[in-house]
């Protein structure tokens, strides 16, 4: 399992110098996780009123994004869907009282199909993806990650795609010590609580519970919705990660965190 910061819009895909690092850290990332038999993306870029799963047989590409050049609105990733694994997400949800919804009209948006360009650009590892919920309660999401441990599939690899630093003033204003600061502050907050081995699992989840009560949180986190891709994370795996890294991405520290499967 793994939750990846995935940059702005398809600009990982164009070659833009400030997602060099990233582009690098999700290639090193594909290389040394198993090729998996399945991917589930819980993506930032979409939100629903109650957890809702992509569920059709060929879905499309959703170009969330505006102001590119055309080759951003080109771009293809023909992965086949899993209906199957779109159940199975749908029937633990709804077993753990969680009022979950299919749709098999909706595509995959960027927060999928660019780290995955990246990372399996053969496009042949079926997938599908999971809405936050647009309450973006952290507690609700936790909860959507407990109950997808009721999942059996083999080989499946969970993403969480969103981004630990998400202040869009901030990517674009000069770079300042005072920004500087708030960003590592935040990282580093963000890396003990998921990784300190000798942190209880009930204080860790209260962290993230009141996650706004970090340094700088709502500096680095006007909104949310960036930051619960990984709460889903934390939520399915229930202990310290196995390991947490960060790239410069648009000038800010950006993290990567991996549980593995156990």
């Amino acid at each position: 399992m793994l939750f990846l910061s995935h940059g702005g819009g398809p600009m990982p895909l164009l070659g833009d110098p400030d997602h060099r690092e990233m582009v690098e850290k999700l290639t090193e990332l594909a290389g040394k996780l198993h090729k998996p038999s399945a991917i589930l993306v819980i993506s930032a870029h979409w939100e629903a009123s109650v957890p809702t799963i992509t569920s059709g047989a060929n879905p499309g590409l959703i170009y969330d994004y505006g102001g590119f050049p055309a080759e951003a609105y080109e771009i293809q990733y023909p992965c086949p869907e899993e209906p199957e694994l779109a159940k199975q997400v749908y029937h633990a949800l709804e077993a753990a009282g969680i009022t979950a919804r299919l749709d098999d009209q909706r595509g995959f948006d960027h927060g999928l199909f660019v780290p995955l360009k990246l990372m399996y650009p053969e496009a042949d590892i079926p997938c599908i993806q999971l809405s936050l919920v647009s309450s973006l309660d952290a507690g609700t999401h936790l909860a959507i990650g407990r109950a997808l441990q009721a999942l059996d599939y083999d080989n499946l690899l969970v993403i969480g795609s969103g981004f630990s630093f998400h202040n869009m003033r901030a990517f674009f204003a000069p770079q300042t010590p005072e920004i500087q600061a708030r960003n590592e502050a935040f990282k580093h907050w963000l890396e003990e609580t998921c990784g300190d081995p000798n942190m209880s699992e009930s204080e860790r989840e209260e962290r993230l519970v009141h996650w706004e009560q970090a340094p700088h949180a709502r500096f680095c986190h006007p909104r949310e919705e960036h930051l619960l891709p990984l709460h889903v994370c934390y939520g399915l795996a229930n202990k310290p990660c196995d390991a947490h890294s960060s790239v410069a991405v648009l000038g800010k520290e950006s993290g990567f965190f991996y549980w593995k499967a156990g």
